[in-house]
């Protein structure tokens, strides 16, 4: 009997020992696949972080890819200066006169001459589409096309970019990241060289500013512009002489007075505004209060045309001497500034007509010397 529950005791033990070992052996297992799991999500969230990383350093290709609008921005009422060597009109001043979308004139005066510039990017290129050189009035010539258009830049902005110009000269973008010097400042630019039958030039552009110096080379003689200071937030100042008859004397009187012109600025009422105030002393006015400029405008046939409205014919109280030294006073006031010898006046688009003076269709008022008028201080 002994014997029988020894033996069921030992066999009792090796059953307990079985269900425990195995228990155990499960146990070990799970907390092993627990660590290989807990090890491969580290293993992941590694990974991604790496990957995190390197996608920081990589250039998002989508959006840094430079365009025309960053190198050649087009901004209102500033006046940049350019200081030049080796010809006496490599020093010039750019005014913005006008912009519209993405067009804007450009008033250039070198000192010999002002030039007016219609630049407009399209098309995934800065084009040159108008120039007008003796430019000396202001006028709103963004919508007039030559047809002769010359690509100043053109995308993708890339070394190798190449492009032929209508005179046989190639223009290449040649480095993106050259350095340049300017009394402005030091900067780094994108290189534009054009070669040429009369030489080589290069231009150079910078992120947010535009041209910043250009260099010719042609037989050895070199001329170059360089960016010399940039003032933002400053009008354009011109000087004018406005007319006005004297009915005492019978003569004609002139006054120089500075105008001042902001960006897009219509020249015609500024002009008029001008006009009207502070008129000398003893002097009869020009244009009263309810007299307006319709329309103001050097036609194709170089010739002034003045449209002005019905006010003043009802509001010029004047007998004919007067009128006519009235109307001689509107013609040299605007002929001089628009540096023309005829001008056409006009009443609502119809040809002018008074009590005292008629003018036929497409009949011209001539423009007077200033030396035959009397200068006010």
């Amino acid at each position: 009997m002994k014997k029988y529950v020894g033996t069921c005791l030992a066999v009792l033990v090796l059953l307990l020992s079985g269900c425990l070992l195995e228990r155990g052996n499960n146990a070990n297992v799970e907390s092993s696949n627990r660590v290989q799991e807990d090890h491969k999500q580290q293993e992941q969230d590694q990974s991604n972080k790496d990957k995190l990383k390197e996608a920081e350093k990589e250039p998002n290709t989508e959006t840094e890819i430079a365009t025309i609008e960053e190198y050649y921005p087009l901004k209102e009422n500033v006046r940049y200066v350019y200081e030049g060597q080796g010809n006496e009109y490599a020093s010039y001043v750019v005014h913005i006169d006008y912009i519209s979308d993405q067009k804007v004139q450009q008033r250039i005066d070198n000192g010999g001459t002002v030039i007016a510039r219609i630049v407009e990017i399209k098309d995934g290129k800065l084009v040159e589409t108008y120039s007008r050189e003796e430019a000396y009035y202001r006028e709103n010539l963004l919508n007039t096309g030559s047809g002769d258009e010359e690509v100043l830049l053109m995308e993708p902005l890339k070394e190798e970019t190449t492009w032929k110009l209508n005179d046989s000269s190639v223009r290449t973008i040649t480095n993106l990241s050259a350095e340049v010097s300017t009394p402005a400042g030091d900067y780094e630019a994108i290189e534009v060289s054009t070669e040429g039958p009369h030489g080589k030039t290069l231009d150079y552009y910078v992120k947010g500013i535009g041209l910043v110096h250009s260099v010719f080379h042609s037989k050895g003689t070199e001329v170059s512009s360089s960016l010399s200071k940039i003032e933002e937030d400053v009008p354009f100042i011109q000087t004018v002489s406005f007319f006005f008859p004297n009915i005492n004397d019978d003569q004609m009187y002139y006054r120089n007075r500075e105008v001042s012109f902001q960006t897009n600025d219509i020249t015609r009422i500024m002009l008029e505004k001008a006009y009207k105030e502070n008129v000398p002393d003893k002097l009869s006015s020009v244009l009263t209060k309810n007299m307006k400029i319709n329309s103001l405008y050097l036609n194709q046939d170089n010739n002034l045309y003045i449209d002005l409205n019905q006010a003043f014919l009802t509001e010029l109280v004047a007998g004919s001497g007067v009128e006519a030294m009235i109307l001689q006073s509107v013609v040299n006031t605007f002929g001089h500034y628009y540096g023309v010898e005829k001008v056409l006046l006009s009443i609502d688009n119809k040809p002018y007509s008074s009590g005292h003076i008629s003018m036929n269709k497409g009949e011209f008022f001539t423009v007077t010397s200033i030396d035959g008028a009397i200068k006010l201080q």
